[in-house]
Order: structure tokens, then C-alpha cells, then sequence
């Protein structure tokens, strides 16, 4: 029987592949992303100003808080501000424009050649199908190659704002396996529907019918969940109407999003606390994290009971989330598992 072999250079592309591969995305640890801060990469202030506040992420925009005749020279300065340090814990990312702009190629390649090991994350705008992450995806790959970072560790954040992007938003859920997050853009999604609103985020002028925002929440959430992923609420543009922004978070915390963008450190407090549990409810996620491993290691029980409730795999995954928002909102653990009083 004639058994075909391939040559060596591709069968060492198949193992980097697979290596990569195998790790997915449920291999990548969960980072809180309770509020995300939108910087402009052209304003130098405003890049210093956000080393101080206590966010989960920054990213410094190279699209639309740039002006057109701004973008080319803010990308030296976004890298420059990266590879200055003192971000602290925050996850630390860049927003390229628009696959489909002139501007978008040079920005992901001058800033991650310049300062990809201070990077943590792309967010991608106005993505509509699965090939706009596989785009980015490839050319990710090939600058860590070259510059000797390691493979996936430039993760991706695909910015869903459109009817196109909705509509096909599970295969860009499965389109990279650098996937941490799928963000929702109230902005452009508005402009795209023809909603009768000048207000970002704010409920469109006269409409009754409850949440304008529920079907493209659940849509993106639904896709996020399937695929491992983050789900991300866009930003309320609204600075000064705090009620507003409060209840924008509260119904998306809700529902099971991840976080919330601000876009002023007057934000940054009320979106913090609607996404960050309660003392108990991270101290109970804590017990858990211990009871499942003491059952699971000492008893070596799949399952068991933990004050009344039986707890599993499942609780486990719920409660390492939790007790990963309580940690970045600075919560102390007040309570420990006594597996004798059980």
C-alpha cells in the first residue's frame, strides 16, 4: 500500500498548529474584564491618566477617537506608552481600525513589532464575518513568529456593531482560538438598524417595547457562551447621566455579560460595582473552589453536597468566575471550608 508522508517543514507547521490549537480557548485563563477603558492613543494625558484608575482593561484607540490625519502617528505612540510600564495588573490592549481602512494592516504590525510583549489583547471594530478574526488571527501569528513571542498570546476581542456582524456572529465566536471576548458596539449597531436615537447606549426615543438592546445582548451573549468566550457591553456615552449608566450595567450584569466599557474615569465606580459580586456571594465562591477540590482530590467524588446544595464541575466553573471578579475588585476572603461541619 503507497503510504504518503509529508515533508518535514509541514509536518513541523502541523505540530506549531496543533500545539496552538490545543490549547483553545477554554485554555486561557479568565481575566476579569468588569470595566473597560477607552483611551485615544493621541492624546498623551489621557495615556498617563489611565495607568491611575482602577480598570480591568485599557485600550488605547486607534480608531475612532483618532482623527484620520492623527492615526499613522498615534501608533508609535501607543507603543511607546505600552512599553513604558506601569499598567499594574490591567489587561493591556490596542483597538485597530476597520480591516476594510487603509490604517488597519500597519496598525497591528507597527505596534505589536514595537511593543508586543506589553500586549495583551487586539480589539478588532466593526467585525462582520468570520474573516476579519482569521485575518487578524494569521498575521498575529506570523509577527510572534518572527519576533519570538509566544504563539496565541496576543489574544483577540471581536467588536460586533452591525446587522451583518449579529447575524453571523457565532462563526466569528469560532473563527480563533485567540478569542477572549465578544464586544458589543451600541454606536455603529444603532446607525445600522436606523434607531431613532443620538444618545450611545441610551434606549432609542419612544420605543415601548422594553429592552431595544435584548435581542443583540443575547445574541452575542448566547455565541460567547458556546464558544468559552467573554461577552462585553458597549459603553454609555452619556458622562454625566450616572442613573442611566447604572441601570445600562445592572441590566447587562443582568443577563450574564462579563463587563462593561467607560469611557470616563466618572464611569469607571458605578460599572465596577454593578459587575462585581457581593462579600458573600465571593466568599460562598471560595468555599466552593475548596469544598469541589477536597472532594474531588481527598474523597475523589465527582459530586457532593456543601451546606444543603450539591455542587459539581458546573458549580465550579460558575464559582471560579465569580471568585475571579471578586479578587480584581479587591474582596478579602472572610470565610474558610471546614469539611467536618459538613
Amino acid at each position: 500500500m503507497f503510504a504518503f508522508r509529508l515533508p518535514p517543514e509541514m509536518c513541523l507547521l502541523r505540530m506549531r498548529l496543533a500545539s496552538v490549537c490545543s490549547r483553545g480557548v477554554t485554555a486561557r485563563s479568565y481575566r476579569p474584564r468588569r470595566s473597560t477603558l477607552a483611551v485615544p492613543g493621541s492624546n498623551p494625558r489621557f495615556l498617563v491618566k489611565a495607568r491611575e484608575l482602577p480598570v480591568d482593561e485599557v485600550f488605547l484607540d486607534l480608531e475612532d477617537a483618532v482623527a484620520p490625519a492623527e492615526k499613522e502617528q498615534s501608533r508609535s505612540a501607543v507603543a511607546a506608552a505600552l512599553r513604558a510600564g506601569g499598567w499594574g495588573t490591567k489587561i493591556r490592549a490596542i483597538r485597530i481600525n476597520d480591516v476594510r481602512t487603509r490604517w488597519a494592516y500597519k496598525d497591528v504590525t507597527e505596534v505589536a513589532e514595537q511593543a508586543g510583549e506589553f500586549l495583551d489583547a487586539i480589539v478588532l471594530p466593526k467585525v462582520r464575518g468570520a474573516v476579519d478574526v482569521s485575518w487578524l488571527d494569521l498575521l498575529l501569528g506570523q509577527i510572534e513568529l518572527d519576533r519570538g513571542l509566544e504563539p496565541g498570546s496576543i489574544a483577540i476581542e471581536a467588536q460586533i456593531e452591525d446587522a451583518a456582524g449579529l447575524s453571523a456572529v457565532d462563526a466569528i465566536a469560532a473563527a480563533s482560538t485567540r478569542l477572549e471576548a465578544l464586544v458589543f458596539g451600541p454606536a455603529d449597531f444603532m446607525a445600522s438598524m436606523g434607531m431613532r436615537s443620538l444618545t450611545v447606549g441610551a434606549q432609542p426615543t419612544g420605543y415601548a417595547g422594553g429592552d431595544a438592546f435584548h435581542y443583540a445582548h443575547m445574541g452575542i451573549l448566547v455565541a460567547a457562551r458556546t464558544h468559552g468566550l467573554q461577552a462585553i457591553d458597549g459603553p454609555f456615552a452619556a458622562i454625566a447621566d450616572v442613573d442611566g449608566l447604572t441601570a445600562s450595567a445592572a441590566s447587562a450584569a443582568a443577563i450574564g455579560f462579563d463587563g462593561k466599557w467607560v469611557l470616563h474615569p466618572g464611569q469607571v465606580d458605578a460599572v465596577n460595582a454593578q459587575f462585581s459580586p457581593s462579600q458573600a456571594e465571593y466568599d460562598r465562591a471560595e468555599v466552593i473552589l475548596e469544598a469541589y477540590e477536597y472532594y474531588t482530590t481527598i474523597q475523589r467524588r465527582g459530586a457532593a453536597m456543601l451546606d444543603g446544595e450539591m455542587i459539581d464541575e458546573a458549580s465550579r466553573k460558575m464559582a471560579l468566575v465569580a471568585a475571579a471578579r471578586g479578587r480584581a475588585a479587591g474582596l478579602v476572603r472572610t470565610g474558610k471550608f471546614d469539611p467536618h461541619q459538613q
